[in-house]
């Protein structure tokens, strides 16, 4: 087995496993159980989507060992083959047709992408100055997306989660490779990076756990759209990694992100849930058949001295701005 066949394999199972994390987290954030990290360490399901999100990530991080960040990120599209399907079998519904549009475009558009993406196995690595400039950029940007508070909120910490995850990738590969040629595990640059790593890694997880408050399809297409594009200028820039196939090789890039852009914005067309039931209101009183509903008519306000004589003299009769030839505040002798 070659180590694009290794890396391949790695890649898939970690797709399915973040597929069944990312429908655990949309399920407690559209229960209102994410509004607060109190409430998230107290439950136990969240606990369970972030073991699955450990385990997902320890096999993506195996496949960047033996495959290059422009093959291992787009293969991240199968996630959302999976968590579209699980996701309406979870809200107990059937997957809309514009949702397996958006999926397949998005999922087609990312194989485009990464036809020109094979490459050997990845040698290079991050310098602890690139890595902190990776950082650095990442987190500025991860504060202008969800700093902005409006109804595409969603997808901006969607956006924002892709961004970390994909940075987390770039610095795992460090990390990964460091450890594949031995003897430079603890050295002081690699410990500086996996830290690094988990910080991205966990913030990628909250941020999308907040993202998926407004539905699954949309926000997950977002992350895995912008996940790979951020690595892939990643690896391009910084570790030497390079497209196939020439000019070739980039139009299918330019193609694949059209149609994966494509795919998103269908998946933003799907309702988030059922439509909402309104609340019974309170019962409307009904008059007895044949009798008309009484309408008191708004007359001028009576004087607090003169209300006890009103009553008094007539007690069961009704106000007198109803009764013709009586003034409020007079009573006939």
């Amino acid at each position: 087995m070659n180590a694009t066949t290794l890396a391949v394999g790695l890649c898939l199972a970690s797709a399915v496993t973040y597929a069944a994390a990312a429908v655990a987290q949309e399920r407690l954030a559209r229960a209102a159980v994410a509004r607060s990290a109190k409430d998230l360490l107290g439950n136990g399901a969240w606990w369970w989507s972030a073991g699955l999100n450990a385990a997902a990530a320890l096999l993506h991080a195996a496949a960047l060992r033996y495959g290059p960040l422009t093959l291992v990120q787009p293969l991240g599209a199968l996630t959302l083959v999976a968590a579209v399907p699980l996701g309406a079998r979870g809200a107990g519904r059937r997957v809309a047709a514009t949702e397996w549009r958006g999926t397949l475009a998005t999922v087609a558009g990312l194989g485009l992408l990464l036809l020109p993406a094979s490459g050997p196995a990845p040698d290079d690595t991050l310098s602890l100055a690139e890595a902190f400039a990776v950082s650095g950029a990442t987190a500025a940007v991860i504060l202008v997306l969800t700093a902005a508070k409006d109804p595409r909120s969603g997808l901006r910490h969607a956006t924002a989660s892709g961004l970390a995850s994909a940075a987390a990738s770039a610095l795992t590969q460090t990390v990964a490779v460091a450890a594949g040629r031995g003897g430079a595990l603890l050295s002081m640059r690699v410990a500086a990076v996996a830290l690094l790593v988990v910080v991205f890694a966990v913030g990628g997880m909250l941020l999308s756990q907040r993202a998926y408050r407004g539905g699954l399809g949309a926000p997950l297409a977002v992350v895995n759209l912008a996940n790979p594009l951020a690595a892939a200028a990643i690896g391009m820039v910084l570790l030497g990694e390079r497209l196939q196939h020439g000019a070739l090789g980039v139009l299918l890039a330019l193609g694949g992100a059209l149609a994966a852009t494509r795919g998103v914005l269908l998946l933003t067309r799907v309702p988030a849930g059922p439509a909402p039931v309104a609340a019974p209101g309170p019962p409307v009183p009904v008059a007895a058949p044949g009798l008309p509903v009484p309408v008191a008519a708004p007359g001028p306000p009576v004087p607090a001295a003169a209300a006890p004589a009103l009553q008094a003299a007539s007690p069961a009769g009704p106000p007198a701005a109803a009764v013709p030839g009586r003034q409020a505040g007079r009573v006939a002798a």
